[in-house]
């Protein structure tokens, strides 16, 4: 009872504990690139390709193989010393071991080596890209939740303004300064509020489930340690898309992984060639054999002295002369040719296509900074309307309708202000990471 009460104890601790943690953006892309399935299996992946390395790598060494054979046999048959028919029951067995070692083959073990090592290259760069989307993926889920946070706050923030105005209401309609329908319009923008509330909540709720959900971690009690985005600044990292995209073409996987593409080829066109050359070849063989009459008596030493009587051996070397095997080698090395230019127009097809995507991410940035820029004037000049409005209204001069417009306009302007700091950042973000200046913290 003792042990299983101390045991308890420990599962509510460490269930306290990790309610308790607080995850930071650092920690959440470690995990999220720990436990992904994906990179799982891109892992295995790459295991593979190390294999067919070793594979490769066996093709240098010489084989060897060993083979037995045992025949029964029942009848009549030619004496091999008398030279006539006897019959009687006999069993026959060979034993042999071989060997060969191939010289040369027109380079195609050696290339063949070569093009598992670009192999493996290659699927260290397909992990790195996946690696990259996750941690990319990670970020976004990240601000995600302190966007929907700081949403959160704002929200309670004016639901506490409205609660507080009810009372305010209620005082003026019980002292007859303004119609009941003020304070019913006052009633239903605290409600409406609360709602609010209620929906920013839900959405932290959700934001925090899918970044969770991309960790694979329980979603109870998962939480993320706030980080300082500040203000963005008017200045931008970088000042023009070209500075960004010279940066990244040297190092993004999936540059690298098209350029690896257009070595394999130029290795695929080898190995095609190889085929017009002779192949060389050693090989060696060693044999015995074993045969028993059922009719006859032989001593104990006999089995063993027929293998060594019959024990021979052999060792030659085969040459094969490539002559004309009706244009399939000249065919497969057009073909390897062709295969090389496409993967050449794929690697200008992939820093095309990154040097749009960042060309497009610069632009964005710029966007979002306009966007953020114009959304800091718009809360400025909203603050102060709602403060011209406040007074208004507490002098009487301005009606509960107009001032629940006044202060719905702010309430969209903070919103807006929010959006457009978060968009900003994450944009940003995506450009550093383009660069490689991005910073996990």
């Amino acid at each position: 009872m003792k042990i299983k009460l101390i045991l308890l104890v420990a599962l509510l601790t460490s269930i306290a504990t990790f309610s308790q943690k607080k995850w930071t953006l650092k920690e959440c892309v470690d995990e999220a690139l720990a436990k992904n399935i994906t990179i799982q299996q891109n892992k295995l992946s790459l295991e593979l390709q190390k294999k067919e390395v070793d594979i490769a790598k066996g093709n240098f060494l010489p084989n060897l193989n060993g083979s037995s054979s045992g025949r029964f046999g029942f009848g009549s048959f030619i004496d091999n010393v008398s030279n006539q028919r006897i019959s009687t029951d006999n069993f026959n067995a060979s034993f042999d071991l071989n060997s060969n070692i191939t010289i040369f083959n027109g380079f195609r073990n050696t290339n063949t080596y070569k093009q598992a090592q670009l192999g493996v290259e290659s699927s260290l760069l397909d992990l790195k890209k996946i690696e990259n989307d996750i941690s990319l993926l990670v970020v976004n889920g990240y601000l995600n939740v302190l966007f929907a946070k700081e949403n959160l706050n704002a929200a309670r923030v004016q639901s506490e303004i409205s609660k507080t105005q009810i009372k305010a209401a209620e005082s003026r309609f019980n002292a007859g300064v303004i119609p009941k329908g003020d304070l019913l319009n006052t009633q239903s923008t605290a409600a409406s509020d609360s709602q609010t509330v209620i929906a920013n909540e839900n959405n932290l709720d959700l934001a925090l489930l899918n970044l969770s959900q991309l960790l694979q971690v329980p979603y109870v009690g998962f939480d993320v340690a706030g980080i300082d985005v500040g203000t963005p600044s008017a200045n931008l990292f970088y000042k023009n898309s070209n500075y960004v995209y010279d940066k990244s073409v040297e190092r993004l996987p999936e540059i690298e992984r098209a350029k690896l593409d257009i070595e394999n080829a130029a290795i695929n066109i080898e190995l095609a060639k190889g085929s017009y050359l002779p192949t060389v070849s050693v090989f060696g063989n060693m044999g015995s054999g074993f045969s028993h009459r059922f009719n006859e008596i032989f001593t104990n030493d006999y089995f063993f002295k027929q293998l060594n009587d019959n024990l021979g051996y052999s060792i030659g070397v085969s040459l094969n002369v490539p002559i004309f095997n009706r244009f399939q080698t000249k065919n497969r090395v057009a073909q390897s040719e062709i295969r090389k230019k496409v993967s050449e127009t794929r690697l200008e097809s992939e820093k095309l296509n990154l040097k749009q995507t960042i060309e497009q991410s610069f632009l964005d940035v710029k966007t979002a900074l306009k966007t953020f820029e114009a959304s800091k004037i718009s809360l400025e000049a909203q603050e102060e309307a709602f403060k011209n409005a406040q007074e208004s209204y507490n002098f009487g001069a301005m009606t509960q309708f107009d001032f629940d417009q006044v202060r719905t306009r702010l309430v969209n302007a903070e919103a807006a202000l929010i959006r457009s700091k978060y968009d900003y950042v994450f944009k940003t973000k995506v450009l550093q990471f383009y660069a490689g200046d991005l910073i996990l913290e």
